[in-house]
């Protein structure tokens, strides 16, 4: 729940800003003259890349959430059997060999959205953020009966 709360603020706080930057380069736009009408060109892109990327994070969110709800329901969720540090950190050489288990059993399974979303969590858990995210594509893209790119 903390963390929808987190999201949700943050989203709000960027559309704030993208409301502010955008008014700001319509009045720059206004002014009329070269320069200034060039700055708030600009400024406009701004706010139209940064709705897009929250949009499609968003998304991605949203689906996958709903993997992990359907995994749960089919009690299918990755156990966490990660040794953790006294301070609470997952202990690398777990996190590594956790990873490998799951990326043998991807390797076993290629087409099966369940195991690329473990591996996505064993990512995660080794804190390789970008693959974990591209496991996390994939199995979406699985789900959904999409084709794959490579």
């Amino acid at each position: 729940m903390r963390a929808k709360l987190t999201y949700v603020v943050t989203a709000a706080v960027l559309v704030f800003y993208f409301v502010l930057a955008g008014s700001r380069g319509v009045l720059l736009i206004r002014h009329g003259t070269l320069l200034t009408v060039t700055f708030g060109v600009a400024v406009l892109i701004l706010p139209v890349i940064g709705v897009w990327f929250l949009w499609k994070n968003t998304q991605f969110v949203r689906r996958a959430n709903a993997l992990a709800s359907e995994l749960d329901a089919e009690d299918g969720l990755p156990v966490d059997e990660l040794v953790r540090t006294p301070s609470g950190r997952i202990d690398r050489e777990s996190a590594d060999a956790v990873f490998a288990r799951r990326r043998e059993e991807t390797e076993d399974s290629p087409d099966d959205w369940r195991c690329w979303f473990r591996l996505a969590v064993a990512y995660q858990d080794a804190r390789d953020t970008p693959r974990a995210r591209k496991a996390m594509q994939r199995a979406i893209a699985l789900h959904m009966d999409k084709p794959v790119r490579a």
